[in-house]
C-alpha cells in the first residue's frame, strides 16, 4: 500500500459521515442555503433590484424573482464583464466559465470564490466516496486520467475565463497532480483528434486506474488506444477499477463501452456535473440515482416539465417534490445564478435520501404532433430493442419528419450502429413498441393513424465524430442532443446516410 492510498482512509472516513448527515439534513439544509443566499445578495444590484430585503419565504421569491436562462441574466453579465462589482453577487467573480449555448452563443457562467468549493470539493468527496464504498484505495496510488476540455485561460473583462474543466483542473490538489493524464501541455492542444493521439501516447503505458470523461469521446479514446495496441482496454490496464462518467445516459454507449474494456468488472460511477454547479453524484455501488447535493452553496427549486412553459408554472423546494416527476431543474447559488434554467430536466427516484436521475433537456424534445417525447423515453426504447435483437449503437439521435397529407408523418431515427440489427424492418418496430408503452400520447398517435411507425436511418461510420468536428464541436464536453423538435440536425445528417 502506497502512502496517498494510506492517508486516503481517514478522509475517505471524514466524507462518509458528512455525506451521511447531508441525506438526513436536506430539507434543513436547503433552507439555511435559502436564507443565507438572499441575505448575502440583499446589497447587490440583483437583490436590490428585487427587492431581497422583503424576502422571508420560498414564495415571497418566486414572487419576486422570474425564471431565467442565459439571455435573462445576460444584461448582468455584461456590466461584470465591463468591471462593476456587487452586480449578482457581493465582489466579482473570480473566473467565468465559457461554455456553448444553442441561442446565446457563448455564455460566461460566473465563479466566485464562495461557489468554487462546489466543483472542488464535490469532485474530492465523489472519488472519496468511491474508494470508501469499493475499498479500492490503491486508485491514490495509480494514475488518473481525466478528459476535458483545455485548462488555457483568457480574460473577458479583466477576469480569468475558460471552459470549466479547465479552470478545476488548476485546483487539482498537490498530492493528486502527479497522479493526473493527460499532461498539462497535452491538454492545452485545442484540436480534439490531436489531442487524442497524444493522450494515447502518454497513457498507453501507464498504470491507469481511474477513467473519466463523457462517454462518447471515452469511447473515441479506447478505439485509437486498441488501434495502436491491438489490445483489451483491461488488458493494458489490468489495474483499471473505475469509469467514471456524466454528460449524458450511459446506457446506449454501455455495451460497446464493455467490448472495448473486454471485461464487466470495471464500475461504472456517474456524476452530474455542468458550468453552473455540481449537482450531484452516485453515492452508492448499486442503488439507482445520484445524492443530490444539498449542501453545497446551491438552492434548487423544481418545475413539473409539463407546466415549464406555462405563463406562471409550479415552483417547487425540496420538501415539495413527488417520486416519478419529471421535473426542470432551477437553481440559485452563491454565484449570483438566481431562477435560472440550467436546461436540465430531472427525475427523483428516492425522497429518502434525495436521489435523482437526469431525464434529458428541457428544450430537447419532439412535440410535433402533441407526443411530447423526451429522451429517456427514447433512450429506453432504444436499449429495450438493442438487448432484444443483441444490437449495439455508437450514437443516434432522433427528429420529426412533417409531410404534406395526414397520416405520412414519422419519427426520423438516425442511428450509426456499432453492432448492425439482422432485420431492420423487426428492430424499428420493436423501438416503435417500446415507444408506445412509455408514451401513451405518440401511441395514440400511432393508433389513430397521425403518425406513421417510426424509420430508421442507418448511418456511415463516424457520421457523427464527422458531424460534430464539420460544426466545430468534436471532443471535451460537447455532445450530439438525443432529439430535436425541428430538422437543422436531422438535414445535415441526411449526407452520412449509409448507401
Amino acid at each position: 500500500m502506497g502512502i496517498k492510498s494510506f492517508l486516503a482512509r481517514p478522509f475517505a472516513s471524514f466524507v462518509i459521515n458528512k455525506l451521511e448527515n447531508q441525506r438526513k439534513n436536506a430539507i434543513r439544509d436547503q433552507e439555511i442555503i435559502f436564507h443565507q443566499l438572499v441575505r448575502r445578495s440583499a446589497t447587490t444590484t440583483f437583490g436590490k433590484e428585487h427587492s431581497f430585503h422583503e424576502i422571508h419565504t420560498h414564495a415571497d421569491f418566486v414572487n419576486a424573482v422570474p425564471i431565467r436562462d442565459y439571455e435573462g441574466l445576460r444584461p448582468y453579465i455584461q456590466r461584470i464583464i465591463h468591471g462593476e462589482k456587487n452586480i449578482l453577487w457581493p465582489g466579482s467573480p473570480i473566473y467565468f466559465a465559457k461554455t456553448s449555448g444553442t441561442t446565446s452563443g457563448a455564455k460566461y457562467i460566473p465563479i466566485t470564490t464562495d461557489s468554487i468549493p462546489n466543483h472542488i470539493n464535490t469532485a474530492r468527496d465523489m472519488l472519496l466516496n468511491f474508494m470508501y464504498l469499493s475499498g479500492q484505495y490503491s486508485l491514490a496510488d495509480g494514475k488518473m486520467i481525466f478528459l476535458s476540455g483545455a485548462p488555457t485561460l483568457e480574460e473577458k473583462g479583466s477576469i480569468p475565463t475558460g471552459r470549466l474543466s479547465g479552470i478545476v483542473n488548476h485546483h487539482v490538489p498537490a498530492y493528486l497532480r502527479k497522479n493526473q493524464l493527460p499532461s498539462y501541455e497535452t491538454n492545452c492542444v485545442d484540436q480534439w483528434e490531436e489531442k487524442l493521439d497524444h493522450i494515447v501516447e502518454e497513457t498507453i503505458r501507464e498504470d491507469m486506474r481511474l477513467i473519466s470523461g463523457i462517454p462518447p469521446w471515452v469511447q473515441m479514446y479506447f478505439d485509437r488506444l486498441q488501434e495502436k495496441s491491438g489490445k483489451s482496454i483491461s488488458q493494458l490496464y489490468p489495474n483499471l477499477k473505475v469509469l467514471v462518467h456524466g454528460g449524458v445516459n450511459i446506457q446506449p454507449y454501455k455495451k460497446k463501452l464493455f467490448n472495448s474494456l473486454g471485461t464487466t468488472s470495471i464500475q461504472l460511477f456517474e456524476t452530474f456535473p455542468a458550468s453552473e454547479g455540481f449537482f450531484a453524484f452516485q453515492d452508492t455501488l448499486n442503488e439507482e440515482g445520484l445524492l443530490l447535493n444539498t449542501n453545497s452553496g446551491i438552492f434548487y427549486e423544481f418545475i413539473p416539465a409539463a407546466e415549464f412553459h406555462s405563463e406562471q408554472p409550479t415552483r417547487y423546494s425540496l420538501s415539495q417534490v413527488e417520486l416519478g416527476v419529471n421535473y426542470a431543474l432551477i437553481i440559485n447559488n452563491n454565484a449570483g445564478l438566481w431562477g435560472y434554467n440550467i436546461g436540465d430536466t430531472i427525475k427523483f427516484v428516492s425522497l429518502n435520501p434525495f436521489r435523482i436521475v437526469v431525464t434529458g433537456r428541457i428544450k430537447h424534445f419532439i412535440s410535433a404532433f402533441g407526443e411530447h417525447v423526451i429522451a429517456e423515453e427514447v433512450e429506453h426504447a432504444m436499449r429495450i430493442a438493442c438487448d432484444k435483437f443483441n444490437v449495439s449503437t455508437i450514437e443516434f439521435t432522433v427528429a420529426p419528419n412533417i409531410s404534406e397529407g395526414e397520416g405520412n408523418s414519422f419519427h426520423e431515427w438516425f442511428v450509426e450502429f456499432d453492432v448492425t440489427p439482422i432485420n431492420d424492418d423487426k428492430f424499428a418496430l420493436a423501438i416503435d413498441d417500446a415507444l408506445r408503452k412509455k408514451n401513451i400520447y405518440y401511441d395514440d398517435l400511432i393508433s389513430g393513424g397521425i403518425l406513421q411507425p417510426l424509420v430508421i436511418r442507418k448511418l456511415k461510420k463516424n457520421a457523427f465524430q464527422d458531424y460534430m468536428k464539420s460544426i466545430g464541436k468534436l471532443g471535451g464536453q460537447n455532445k450530439v442532443p438525443r432529439l430535436s423538435n425541428d430538422r437543422k440536425i436531422a438535414d445535415v445528417l441526411k449526407m452520412y446516410v449509409n448507401g
